[in-house]
């Protein structure tokens, strides 16, 4: 029973998970602005979420002795493949953040992160009126 219901939560989880790891990379990249020979930095979040989904899983570490600890088989969502964002226009400082860029991917996920949220309270709130029948 408790596998299912966390089946029937596990997207909008993932979703929010990789929403909210996202937009702290988008805010390091507006905060970094001015920092000589920042690259810009985000996420496929596409990619990262099917993987998530897909249950893909790191390679296995190698081992010289049976107490070292192996990764479990679920992708680690707070670690998914860092990119650096191509820049748009050099700048003489080597910084390839363009606040343009950045705030609008910025507001776009946070925008899909309460998208996101919505859909999780509306799972949940259906989830309450099969129980309760009200």
């Amino acid at each position: 029973m408790l596998g299912r219901l966390d089946n029937y939560f596990s997207n909008q989880e993932t979703a929010l998970k990789l929403r909210g790891y996202r937009q702290e990379i988008l805010g390091s990249n507006i905060a970094n602005a001015d920092t000589p020979n920042y690259k810009a930095r985000d996420i496929d979040f596409k990619a990262a979420f099917n993987a998530a989904r897909a249950g893909n899983t790191p390679a296995t570490l190698q081992a010289t002795n049976t107490r070292h600890l192996q990764p479990t088989n679920t992708v680690d969502l707070f670690a998914p493949s860092l990119q650096y964002r191509n820049e748009q226009q050099p700048s003489i400082d080597g910084n390839t953040v363009d606040m343009n860029t950045e705030m609008r991917e910025f507001t776009d996920n946070a925008i899909r992160y309460q998208a996101a949220v919505t859909f999780m309270t509306r799972r949940i709130e259906s989830m309450k009126t099969a129980l309760t029948g009200q």
